[in-house]
């Protein structure tokens, strides 16, 4: 059964699936869509083109759906789309899109969004993340499945962030990070492989072996970096995980990569 309480702000027009709850004070607007058993606390504003996933739980003044920072906006029907069963907590914000960036900010499910963590516009989040304290995105960042980010980092706009991959606590990333990757510092620089979250998700030790070679081949001293792609490709074309490291890099030739520190 639904439950709205008596202090909370619900727009005629939007649409609210089955078991929700709205507690106090909560605000949500025509445009907004709640899916089956999401439970918004107390303090919420859902604003937008707004679609929560079902199962989700935001807690006290997260502002979900707000107009995006970006001063080419013009009021357009940008939208953000979230997930299912996230945690959004208290003071986290996330932004619809922008016409430019094609009009949609994405979030995926089963993620755990800690206090003051930011989804610019047009950002595209994949599922089971974690964003510690402040965690902040720039606009039409991606990031893939299984990322953490520690508290206080920042990432700069268009940045691509691989799957697996750990950005240390107050880092700043101005540079694609490669799948598996685990960055750190200000400005961050690539210290490894996420080994410690490989153990933990069950990356087979074969696996977590091909990429500590791998790794250790892709960024040696000797060459030029497209020569050890290559030489990378080569030797480990049968392995998923690094050639997924391989493709990542050779998806986008305008962006930098993050690299090892000299």
């Amino acid at each position: 059964m639904t439950q709205i309480h008596p202090s909370a702000i619900i727009d005629p027009k939007a649409q609210l699936g089955v078991d929700v709850q709205i507690g106090p004070f909560c605000t949500v607007g025509p445009n907004v869509v709640l899916g089956d058993g999401v439970k918004l606390t107390s303090h919420v504003v859902v604003d937008g083109h707004t679609t929560i996933g079902a199962q989700t739980l935001v807690h006290p003044l997260a502002f979900l759906g707000g107009p995006p920072q970006h001063l080419a906006h013009k009021g357009e029907p940008t939208e953000l789309i979230i997930g299912e069963r996230n945690v959004i907590r208290e003071n986290v914000t996330m932004h619809t899109g922008t016409v430019g960036g094609g009009g949609v900010t994405r979030v995926g499910s089963d993620s755990l969004y800690m206090v003051g963590a930011h989804v610019a516009h047009d950002c595209v989040v994949g599922n089971n993340v974690t964003f510690a304290n402040n965690a902040t995105l720039g606009g039409h960042v991606q990031v893939g499945d299984f990322v953490f980010m520690g508290g206080l980092s920042a990432v700069h706009q268009f940045t691509r962030i691989g799957r697996y991959a750990f950005v240390g606590g107050g880092g700043v990333v101005t540079k694609d990070i490669i799948p598996y990757g685990s960055v750190w510092g200000n400005h961050a620089h690539l210290e490894g492989l996420n080994l410690v979250g490989l153990k933990r998700r069950g990356f087979s030790r074969e696996a977590i072996n091909n990429l500590r070679a791998a790794y250790r081949l892709m960024f040696a001293d000797e060459g030029t970096f497209q020569e050890r792609l290559d030489d990378t490709t080569e030797v480990y074309q049968g392995s998923a995980e690094v050639m997924e490291i391989v493709n990542f890099i050779r998806s986008d030739a305008n962006r930098p990569i993050c690299l090892p520190h000299d």
